[in-house]
């Protein structure tokens, strides 16, 4: 009982400083002039997939832009199971969505094959960046923080996804 008391208050504490940091961005958001952004929708759609979600500029480097992806969707899809994990924590239950049988089993396996991509990609991307020290990834103007913020972000991805297996 104490541990779901425990989860409940952490949860709730998170969703309290997520609310301000979205607060604080939409203020920030607002600040900018109103431009019509309603314009020519079909092309529109189509650079925000390919240069948001698709990485356009990786495509050039097929090993990269391939591992982006196993990110990006691993992280996307693995939110999913995020749903499980808080109504486990917040209510004690264990693995309270296996009612769905053979398709649960199913989702977990995806899951954990996402997660191990997430963790393969984020390692070779670390290695990339600090072993192999890729050329394109040592310019000037990635030293300092750059360097540090990826690699934060780096590590604490392995971290996650390592915590996935546990």
């Amino acid at each position: 009982m104490i541990s779901q008391i425990i989860f409940s208050i952490l949860f709730i504490a998170a969703i309290v400083f997520f609310a301000g940091n979205a607060r604080k961005i939409w203020r920030n958001i607002r600040l900018g002039k109103n431009v019509d952004r309603f314009d020519r929708p079909g092309e529109r759609l189509k650079t925000m997939l390919l240069v948001a979600f698709g990485q356009q500029k990786m495509f050039k480097k097929p090993l990269p832009a391939l591992l982006h992806l196993f990110v990006y969707a691993g992280f996307c899809i693995i939110n999913i199971e995020m749903i499980e994990i808080i109504i486990d924590g917040i209510f004690g239950t264990h693995r309270v969505l296996s009612f769905m049988g053979g398709f649960y089993n199913f989702l977990i396996y995806a899951f954990e094959l996402l997660a191990f991509s997430v963790l393969a990609a984020c390692v070779i991307f670390f290695i990339r960046r600090n072993v192999l020290k890729i050329k394109r990834l040592q310019q000037k103007e990635l030293n300092n923080w750059p360097k540090t913020d990826a690699n934060l972000i780096l590590i604490t991805e392995i971290l996650l996804m390592a915590a996935f297996f546990l």
